[in-house]
């Protein structure tokens, strides 16, 4: 009886001592305010409104991280077209102007600046400390405005840690994309996930501390580039966050 009794107290203490984790439901509300979606405005278009991807608000709430190749088409500046982000408040939707600030090409990185009344920022962390197998999140428009501008929520395993560089069979077959990315590789996160084209610019984020470790910008994609819709391949890929800190010292040295 003595026995069973000191196995209960042990077992009662092992999980008071247990590290508490934070509810992901109790840890959205905090999340989705801070996510919106990016794209384009134009007045004579039909329609008007554009999304594109995702993004989400950092700094002091007035600025937006985002994809690079989001905005890689120029503005029509004879129709007034704008860059804009939609931002979605109990079920209304407004639309904010939004200047380019910074673009980064070679880490697929884009810095907005929105007019209007700051945003709820989500919290940078440190992705020099994630590890493979951790469990995240990631949350924003996987169709674009398909679904509603209805930020989803979707888990991702870190599978693992990687250079961004393919190596290629013959020295035939090299051009200057690869030869950059041989020259200076960068880590991507892959993630053990389905993401669609519209979460380009998703905050991959922890659950525990609702700290953003990356970004998503890519999906593994098996033959055509619709398949992306029609027979995702569960393997999607995000750039470190570590990277949004070198371009926001870049763009905003006096904000760091």
């Amino acid at each position: 009886m003595v026995s069973k009794l000191r196995t209960s107290w042990a077992l009662i203490i092992l999980v008071l001592a247990a590290p508490a984790h934070a509810d992901v439901a109790d840890m959205l509300p905090s999340i989705k305010p801070g996510v919106v979606g990016v794209g384009t405005f134009n007045p004579t278009g039909r329609p008007p409104a554009n999304l594109q991807g995702t993004g989400f608000a950092v700094l002091d709430g007035h600025y937006v991280v985002s994809c690079a190749h989001i905005f890689a088409k120029p503005l029509d500046s004879e129709k007034n077209e704008t860059y804009v982000v939609f931002v979605a408040r109990d079920r209304q939707v407004s639309v904010r102007t939004a200047v380019l600030v910074a673009s980064d090409k070679s880490s697929d990185l884009a810095l907005l600046k929105i007019a209007g009344d700051p945003l709820p920022a989500l919290k940078l962390g440190d992705s020099s400390h994630a590890r493979e197998g951790w469990q995240l999140y990631f949350t924003g428009y996987p169709i674009g405005s398909i679904l509603g501008l209805n930020p989803s929520t979707h888990r991702a395993g870190l599978a693992a840690i990687i250079p961004i560089f393919t190596p290629v069979a013959a020295a035939s077959q090299l051009n200057a994309r690869a030869i950059k990315q041989a020259a200076s590789p960068y880590e991507v996160f892959e993630l053990d996930a389905v993401a669609y084209p519209g979460n380009s610019g998703s905050p991959v984020w922890h659950p525990d501390t609702g700290e953003v470790l990356g970004v998503v910008n890519s999906v593994y994609v098996k033959g055509s580039k619709e398949a992306a819709l029609t027979a995702p391949s569960g393997i999607s890929y995000a750039i470190p966050v570590k990277y949004v800190h070198r371009l926001l010292e870049r763009a905003l040295p006096k904000t760091q």
